[in-house]
C-alpha cells in the first residue's frame, strides 16, 4: 500500500537523522564502509594464494596446511578462496554484522567474497581446473551458526550473507546444514576446534551429485569448513568449493 511505503520511507529518514549511517571501520558518517577504508582493505592476491587452504602466499609452499611433521595435508574441498586477511577492517565487518546487528553489511560481505571468487577463476585448483567456475556450481550452502549463537542473536549471519550472494549470482540456496551441538569456536585452540566440531554438523536433505559453493566468514584452522565438506560429501555431494571473507594465518 502507498501509505505503508510512505510510512516506511519517513521512518527510515527519521532514523537516519537520529542515528546517521557511519563507516564501521573509522566511523565517518555517510556509508557503512567509506571509500577511504575500502581502499585499505587487505585483499589477498589470488594468484599467490594457497589453493588448498586459502592462505596468502601459499601457492608454492604453504605452512598453513601442513601437519606437525611439516607434511602437506590435503583438505577435503577442491579449493578454498578467501578474500582478505582477517585483521583490521574485515574483522570489524564480521563482528559488526554478527554482534553489532548491522544486517546491512551482509550484501557487502557477499560482494567481497564474489570479487575474490571471480579473481580466483583465473588460477588453478589442485586438480588443474579453475578454482572457481560459476557455470559448474549447482548451489550455495553456508556454515550455519550454532544453536546457542542463533538463540542469542536471533539470526544466522552467514545465512544472510548466503542469501545476498544468491541474489547477486542467481544461484540457488541450499540451506541443508545444521550445527545443533557445537560450541562457539572463537576461544578454542586448534585441537579443541577439531574435537568440538567432530560430528557436530549434519546435512538435513539429499544433495546427490551436486557441486556446492560453501560460504563462511573466517577460515582459521579450517576445522568448520573441513567438517562441513566431509558431511556434504557423505550426503552425496560431488565437489565442494569454499569461499570466505577472511583468512587468519
Amino acid at each position: 500500500m502507498l501509505s505503508t511505503s510512505i510510512f516506511t520511507a519517513t521512518a527510515n529518514s527519521t532514523l537516519e537523522l537520529l542515528a546517521p549511517t557511519r563507516c564501521v571501520v573509522c566511523e565517518k558518517p555517510g556509508q557503512l564502509l567509506c571509500d577511504e577504508c575500502q581502499s585499505k582493505l587487505p585483499w589477498i592476491t589470488q594468484r599467490w594464494a594457497c589453493p588448498n587452504c586459502g592462505a596468502p602466499y601459499g601457492k608454492l609452499v604453504c605452512s598453513e596446511c601442513m601437519d606437525k611433521k611439516k607434511r602437506p595435508v590435503q583438505w577435503e574441498s577442491r579449493a578454498v578462496i578467501c578474500a582478505m586477511g582477517f585483521k583490521g577492517p574485515p574483522a570489524r565487518l564480521i563482528l559488526t554484522l554478527k554482534d553489532g546487528y548491522e544486517l546491512r553489511l551482509a550484501p557487502i560481505i557477499a560482494a567481497a567474497i564474489l570479487c575474490s571468487l571471480e579473481e580466483a577463476s583465473a588460477w588453478r585448483a589442485r586438480d588443474g581446473t579453475s578454482r572457481f567456475d560459476s557455470s559448474k556450481i549447482d548451489g550455495v550452502s553456508f556454515i550455519p551458526a550454532t544453536a546457542e549463537a542463533y538463540a542469542r542473536r536471533g539470526f544466522d549471519h552467514m545465512e544472510l550473507v548466503a542469501q545476498s550472494f544468491c541474489k547477486l549470482t542467481g544461484l540457488p540456496l541450499y540451506d541443508v546444514l545444521i550445527r545443533p551441538h557445537a560450541k562457539d569456536q572463537r576461544l578454542l585452540t586448534s585441537a579443541q576446534r577439531q574435537i568440538n566440531l567432530k560430528g557436530s554438523i549434519a546435512c538435513t536433505a539429499p544433495v546427490n551429485q551436486s557441486n556446492i559453493l560453501l560460504l563462511d566468514d573466517v577460515v582459521t584452522t579450517g576445522a568448520s569448513i573441513r567438517e562441513a565438506t566431509r558431511v556434504l560429501c557423505a550426503a552425496g555431494v560431488h565437489s565442494v568449493t569454499v569461499g570466505a571473507l577472511a583468512r587468519v594465518w
